[in-house]
């Protein structure tokens, strides 16, 4: 790390004790690391709020692959988003349920709503989006 800036924080000694543990019980191996992650999580957020700029995540989707054509109705918004999908993993639960994650990238307000669109799918019986920067202005 170029340019390192040391500060200092004024707080409640229990607020401080709690952070510490949950930082631990989180596996940080010390506080400046545990913040320093709070604040890439906040900048983030904060790209994520703007709706601009380029962002990665990932779909979870949960479904019954017997369902009216289901699997076919999602191979389908995948290949017509095929620029913004980077990977699909596909997996076999039991002989009805499957789990598929789909990896996306491209512009913010782009990959939201080809998330919103996989988990919103009719027979999707459960859908997560997780989403991040790429990193490339975080430290």
């Amino acid at each position: 790390m170029a340019d390192v800036v040391r500060f200092s924080i004024s707080t409640d000694a229990r607020l401080i004790d709690r952070f510490d543990a949950l930082s631990a019980e989180k596996g940080y191996v010390n506080r400046s690391e545990a913040i320093r992650d709070l604040m890439r999580k906040a900048l983030v957020e904060e790209q994520w709020a703007s709706g601009t700029g380029e962002a990665v995540g990932t779909v979870t989707l949960v479904f019954d692959h017997h369902f009216s054509d289901l699997s076919d109705k999602l191979t389908e918004h995948q290949h017509s988003h095929h620029e913004a999908i980077v990977s699909t993993l596909h997996i076999h639960l039991d002989a009805h349920n499957c789990l598929e994650v789909v990896v996306l990238r491209g512009q913010i307000d782009e990959i939201k709503r080809l998330a919103d669109g996989l988990i919103g799918t009719k027979g999707v019986k459960h859908g997560k989006f997780v989403a991040t920067t790429t990193g490339d202005d975080l430290v």
